[in-house]
């Protein structure tokens, strides 16, 4: 039984379309994080921290000095948080929508707390230092929303960083982790062929 040539022109497209979706990359776990940083699952943690992060705490995708790096036990040695690579009066993003549950200072430098909206009771709270604050306790903040400034000092990092932190009541866990694949891909988006549509003339 012989093909038709449109049945043999129609199988191209979908074959066209399969092979570019499978060279396509897979998009990375949600515990990648860009290269430098160590991160580990939460030990004790509960495991499923949504991915409710709509914008990086500074900047677009920025360099991760340090990763997160649970303690051994409550008051072992470790990193609980990660430090984020940003310019003295960068402006400082809540990653989620939340409310501001802390804005001061804490032991000289300045900290913001956000608790995330719809992340179960107790709630996720970001932190951030060292902060000039611009907002309030109990201010309502939506994701991507400026909450203050990078101080120059009262960073521990070697050069001028964020270090931002997540905690479910008193259990830290990994900030990075609230970042969607989308916001932790590295790369140019890749567009797919637009087939079955004529060029224009």
């Amino acid at each position: 039984m012989r093909t038709s040539r449109w049945a043999r022109a129609g199988t191209r497209p979908a074959l066209l379309v399969i092979l570019t979706l499978a060279a396509l990359p897979a998009p990375p776990p949600a515990s990648w994080a860009p290269a430098g940083a160590r991160v580990a699952e939460p030990a004790g943690g509960d495991g499923a921290t949504p991915a409710v992060g709509r914008a990086w705490p500074v900047g677009v995708r920025p360099r991760v000095l340090r990763g997160w790096e649970p303690p051994a036990t409550v008051y072992g040695r470790g990193h609980r948080g990660v430090d984020l690579a940003a310019a003295p009066g960068a402006p400082v993003r809540a990653v989620a929508a939340g409310r501001v549950s802390f804005a001061g200072r804490v032991a000289g430098r300045g900290v913001v707390s956000v608790e995330l909206a719809g992340t179960g009771d107790p709630p996720l709270r970001t932190t951030y230092e060292p902060v000039r604050v611009s907002v309030t306790e109990g201010e309502e903040v939506t994701a991507g929303e400026v909450i203050g400034t990078v101080e120059a000092r009262g960073s521990h990092c070697a050069a001028p960083c964020v270090h931002w932190g997540l905690l479910r009541a008193g259990t830290y866990l990994n900030p990075l982790t609230l970042l969607p694949p989308w916001l932790l891909r590295a790369g140019p988006s890749r567009l797919l062929p637009v087939l079955g549509v004529p060029a224009p003339p």
